[in-house]
């Protein structure tokens, strides 16, 4: 009987109970939080708009590189496993299609960065209370920008897990990663906004810059903006995954 992609994701999910994916999950967006705020409290600066302020400091640059990078590890990790020894052998013998296999590691990356984005959120939010004193709770459109950004994680983690399949190095993924962020960077300064219909990691970093009047953004959560996030989303998973799929299914083949 051919396993679910339910059960086969459970079985890629049970791997992770001692990997280190999850010291990236949790250090790393908290890293990025107290780095903003430790320097704002070095800088005397005050958050001159309260909870925006913070957000801005916390979650821009995190966005523009730190995210993309966190993800190519967590895909690097995620595949390492299968890379050692005789597990790719017995993994591709299994009777479980390629295309569950893929959509697997491809979720269970993206679950762990839905993780780290909750994370993120926890950490602003209790950085304001505790560290800040802002008045009140964070604003509801940060709470929609963070749900939006979970979704727009789902393209990277499809392509960095294709990368991290096809090659057995773990630092080549982790070097595209890098270097995706930087072209996402450079086209979302020159305000190139079609670019997140093209680029996944490009589409990651707009996300978090929603809301946030940086990089060309309006400063308004808007519905278009947010449906924008959400299209782009599933057409680039989707179409990743399938060209993934067709991959490793073509190189089974030739092997």
């Amino acid at each position: 009987m051919t396993p679910s992609l339910s059960a086969v994701l459970g079985t890629e999910l049970g791997k992770l109970k001692r990997s280190l994916s999850w010291s990236i999950v949790v250090l790393l967006p908290l890293v990025m939080v107290f780095a903003g705020s430790f320097m704002t409290l070095v800088s005397q600066q005050q958050l001159a708009d309260g909870w925006h302020t913070l957000w801005l400091r916390s979650v821009v640059f995190y966005g523009l590189f730190p995210l993309t990078l966190g993800l190519g590890i967590l895909a690097s990790l995620v595949w390492r496993p299968e890379h050692r020894g005789g597990n790719w052998n017995a993994l591709m013998s299994t009777p479980v299609p390629t295309l569950r296999i893929v959509l697997a590691k491809t979720l269970a990356i993206a679950l762990l960065g839905a993780v780290m984005q909750l994370v993120l959120l926890v950490a602003v939010v209790v950085t304001g209370k505790l560290l800040f004193g802002l008045p009140g709770l964070l604003p509801p459109r940060y709470l929609v920008v963070t749900a939006l950004l979970v979704v727009a994680v789902l393209p990277v983690a499809a392509v960095q897990s294709a990368l991290s399949m096809a090659f057995r190095s773990f630092a080549a993924p982790v070097a595209v990663a890098l270097v995706g962020a930087g072209i996402a960077a450079v086209a979302l300064a020159a305000e190139l906004g079609g670019v997140i219909f093209v680029l996944p990691h490009a589409l990651t970093a707009r996300a978090t810059q929603l809301a946030t009047g940086t990089f060309g953004d309006s400063g308004q959560l808007t519905a278009g903006g947010s449906l924008a996030i959400v299209c782009a989303s599933a057409v680039l998973t989707l179409l990743v995954v399938a060209l993934a799929t067709r991959f490793q299914e073509r190189r089974d083949v030739r092997v």
